[in-house]
């Protein structure tokens, strides 16, 4: 790293060798690659609506279905912990073993990434429908939804980690990527809009029945007293699979429009280089690179923290603040706020760099659940601190898939014989943010358990509600305030990304007009 610091105080594109940078045809050769790397909207578009499929169903899944299993499907709390846990970790496990396939595969007519989209989809479908369908047999319920959660989260995993390096594909202009991840995290996050809308608003019109007396351990059947008794725990069922079968269809428009909007590009000096280097050697590269361990462990604290309010949102509101009837379209609010702030922060990010947008994004979170901790159910007070939320939650949607391409450009000028490793820098991200997030969702699902979260209640002892504004607003500050120590050390500032585009500039130029050979790439690395 120092080593790389060193040369930062000059141009990277004056430290280029005369073989590289020195060639007659140099002024014809800038111009035809940009034209050849410029986007069209509707190309942002469709590479966008890819994004939506991964955010609704998780969106759905992240803010449903820990209530769905405790109070619809009536799973003990501890068993509940399980089937999320085992849920994240086998989703975090799958993402750099999808990873470790794909930098195996070769690219074929449809591109090397489409193809792990186009065969994953269908059976993705059928294995979300059946999550939300509660089986009529009671002793293996558990293992069903073990299942059948772990069974989706490996296909969606099939069609995310493909979709995330795919960024690195659709252009090799940074400004191109910029524009497209600004893209592809407005949808995103009009995907959570949606898997919130959907999911909230249908279930939402099944009020769950539930026992008016805390004491009670569980709904006895339909025989038991409900707050609202017109609605019965089979309509509520009905009600879930109906938002399922609605998200399903989602997920396979968004997944065409995908496949036959965008069009995978190669790189003009990996088309040179028959052999991709080792899964394994390139795993150690990229775990060694300095700037990459430092933005997924800043990340990783700031992803764990909103992944924590998610996951706990809906109890939160249903139990703590007493709104039972207003946690979805809570919910809503903060999703429409994070989509119309997009554009804002991708506008910021580019007027005052990322870094800047990190602090000033990420930290606005603070004061509002601050606010949410101290709030005595004022609904009023709630419904403007999930919109205020929504400001910092569209940062902390855009930020990292932002900045890694970045990261990326910085390896690949140090290591440019490590081509396919990709997918292993996406894959790892989400593998480390998933396991973490199992981890907390199963912890804290626990935690409800020990004190003394009462399954099928209307209403629950004060050590719950304590736990779950504990959940909602402290555990979260705190690890915001980690994350942001950490991106401290992260070393690519706006300086250092111009630099990384002049060079790797430079680099693809010569490859297009007559080939970079091997020592002019060991060069160009000794010197970076």
């Amino acid at each position: 790293m120092a080593k790389g610091e060193g040369a930062e105080s000059s141009s990277a594109a004056g430290l280029l060798p005369a073989s590289i940078l020195q060639t007659g045809e140099r002024p014809a050769q800038v111009k035809e690659p940009k034209k050849k790397q410029q986007l069209s909207i509707s190309n942002k578009l469709c590479y966008a609506v890819g994004g939506a499929p991964y955010q609704v169903t998780g969106c759905a899944l992240g803010f449903f279905l820990q209530i769905y299993l405790l109070d619809v499907a009536q799973v003990d709390p501890f068993s509940a912990s399980i089937i999320l846990f085992v849920g994240r970790a086998w989703d975090a496990f799958t993402d750099p073993l999808v990873g470790f396939c794909i930098s195996k595969s070769t690219w074929t007519r449809l591109g090397r990434l489409m193809p792990w989209i186009i065969f994953s989809t269908p059976l993705a479908i059928i294995a979300y429908f059946l999550i939300w369908f509660v089986p009529d047999f009671s002793p293996g319920q558990v293992l069903w939804y073990l299942l059948f959660y772990c069974l989706f989260e490996t296909l969606v995993t099939c069609f995310h980690v493909p979709y995330s390096a795919l960024t690195m594909f659709i252009s090799t202009e940074q400004s191109e990527r910029d524009s497209a991840t600004a893209y592809r995290m407005t949808v995103e996050v009009l995907g959570t809009v949606l898997g919130t809308a959907i999911q909230g608003q249908i279930v939402g019109q099944a009020d769950t029945p539930c026992l008016q007396d805390p004491n009670g351990s569980a709904l006895a059947a339909e025989g038991v007293n409900r707050t609202h008794g017109s609605t019965s725990l089979r309509e509520t069922k009905n009600a879930y699979m109906l938002a399922a079968g609605v998200i399903a269809s989602i997920y396979v428009i968004c997944a065409v429009v995908l496949v036959v909007g965008v069009r995978e590009q190669r790189e003009p000096y990996e088309t040179q280089q028959a052999k991709q280097i080792a899964f394994f050697r390139g795993l150690r590269l990229v775990m060694s690179h300095g700037p990459y361990v430092k933005v997924i462990a800043a990340f990783l604290f700031t992803s764990l923290a909103f992944m924590l309010v998610e996951g706990n949102f809906a109890l939160f509101c249903t139990y703590t603040l007493g709104f039972r009837n207003e946690f979805q379209n809570l919910l809503l609010a903060i999703m429409l706020s994070a989509t119309f702030t997009i554009p804002i922060w991708q506008w910021f990010l580019t007027r005052f760099g990322k870094k800047t947008a990190v602090y000033i994004g990420i930290s606005s979170a603070v004061p509002f659940l601050i606010l949410v901790a101290l709030n005595e159910s004022n609904l009023i007070v709630t419904y403007v601190v999930a919109v205020a939320a929504g400001v910092s939650v569209a940062a902390a949607f855009l930020l990292p898939w932002s900045m890694l391409p970045d990261v990326i450009d910085d390896f690949l000028l140090k290591q440019p014989q490590a081509h396919g490793t990709e997918p292993i820098f996406f894959s790892f991200y989400v593998f480390f943010t998933k396991f973490a997030s199992g981890v907390s969702l199963g912890i804290s699902t626990l935690s409800l358990d020990f004190a003394g979260y009462q399954t099928g209640g209307c209403f629950q002892p004060a050590p719950v509600r304590f736990t779950l504004k504990m959940l909602v607003t402290m555990a979260p500050i705190v690890l915001i305030l980690l994350g942001l120590l950490l991106f401290k050390l992260y070393p690519i500032d706006e300086e250092k990304r111009r630099q990384n585009k002049k060079a790797l500039q430079a680099l693809r130029e010569e490859a297009s007009s007559s080939g970079c050979s091997d020592t002019d790439s060991t060069e160009l690395a000794s010197i970076l």
